[in-house]
């Protein structure tokens, strides 16, 4: 059944996400030994497809062997090394599936930073985003089953459930709201701990349906750079680099979060948010609308998508909804608005356009339903 499912998704990866063609170059990266079988299925159909793939293994527990003592020439040599691959490459699959998410957590943030900055930046924000066709996905193994509290059996249904959704009619589904957020300038977000205030001026607008993510489900666009002010207070855990971060709260002037707050990793949240002169500023602005996704997994790709939420990130925008902020961090921090998280409204342009996680616009909410967008895992 796995292995059927696994074949499934493959084929959705290679033909909707990045339309893999004959005679291109395929770029697979596989995180963590369970996420091979997916990768074999890849390798299989793109090699069938005529593409020729280029894969190689990774997982955390070999990256902490060389984030922990790598000096800026070798971080900067391993980066030529990536690029030049990278540059070759039509389209980019990442299957992220790591046996524990925490093998960076006691690496200095110093190295982590480096990391970023020489060569996540130059291969991955600046080549891989920018100049291929990409995809990145979690699979479900248990390391991710135990973060979302979960037994991994009933994870895995959930998972392709989830995956092997109709993103063709979700789509379609998100025009509507696609058009309501491109033809408005000011947004205010209002939920416990949060009273917040931007504008979308003139900023462009991305559907997000199974392109580049997967799962996927959110529209974004980004924030005028100095237009937030105000508080905001995440409501879901976030796993970043090694840490579990929880109780997020930024206050923002003109743009930037001049004060941020987590419980007792404060000192952590604050180093991060100082790695450069972009990383106070905010590079997206998106709003999530996936039906299946209800609650928070310590998983960014999983929780961005969670029908009701919006997310803020503070770092890096992207090239298709440029607001001009320039960083080496993208941090996708989600606060859900349904009314098991405590609630909250969202105003366009002084109008009420969703409330407790529920569109106002019922055809725009019925055209997000469960019921309209699932596929088949069979």
């Amino acid at each position: 059944m796995k292995d059927k499912r696994n074949e499934l998704l493959a084929r959705q990866l290679l033909e909707y996400s990045v339309e893999i063609q004959p005679g291109e170059v395929l770029y697979l990266e596989i995180k963590g030994r369970e996420t091979l079988e997916l990768g074999k299925h890849i390798i299989r159909l793109a090699t069938e497809k005529g593409a020729t793939p280029f894969w190689y293994y990774n997982d955390e527990s070999l990256i902490r062997q060389w984030v922990g003592k790598a000096g800026d020439d070798q971080f900067k040599k391993q980066a030529e090394l990536h690029l030049e691959l990278m540059t070759r490459a039509d389209a980019y699959i990442g299957l992220r599936g790591s046996d524990n998410p925490f093998d960076l957590a006691d690496i200095d943030t110093k190295q982590i930073d480096k990391q970023n900055t020489l060569f996540y930046k130059p291969v991955h924000l600046e080549e891989r985003v920018k100049r291929t066709r990409w995809v990145v996905l979690r699979y479900p193994n248990n390391a991710m089953a135990q973060l979302a509290e979960t037994s991994q059996e009933k994870f895995e249904d959930f998972y392709y459930e989830v995956c092997c959704a109709d993103y063709a009619k979700m789509s379609k589904a998100q025009d509507k709201l696609f058009g309501l957020v491109n033809a408005t300038d000011k947004v205010r977000m209002v939920s416990p701990g949060t009273d917040l205030t931007l504008s979308l001026k003139d900023i462009r607008v991305v559907k997000c349906d199974g392109k580049r993510n997967i799962p996927d489900g959110e529209v974004y666009t980004a924030p005028v750079r100095d237009s937030i002010n105000g508080t905001i207070t995440y409501n879901t855990p976030s796993l970043y680099q090694g840490t579990i971060f929880n109780n997020i709260s930024f206050t923002f002037e003109s743009g930037k979060i001049v004060k941020a707050t987590a419980g007792d990793q404060t000192e952590k949240l604050n180093k991060i948010l100082d790695t450069d002169g972009g990383s106070r500023y905010v590079g997206e602005f998106a709003i999530g609308v996936n039906p299946f996704i209800l609650h928070p997994m310590k998983d960014t790709l999983f929780d961005e998508k969670i029908a009701g939420s919006f997310h803020l990130t503070p770092g890096q925008c992207y090239d298709e909804a440029p607001n001009g902020n320039d960083s080496s961090i993208h941090w996708d921090l989600v606060l859900i608005q349904r009314p098991d998280y405590g609630g909250g409204e969202m105003w366009f342009d002084d109008k009420l356009v969703r409330k407790d996680g529920v569109f106002t616009d019922d055809e725009m909410e019925k055209s997000f339903s469960a019921d309209n967008l699932r596929g088949t895992t069979e």
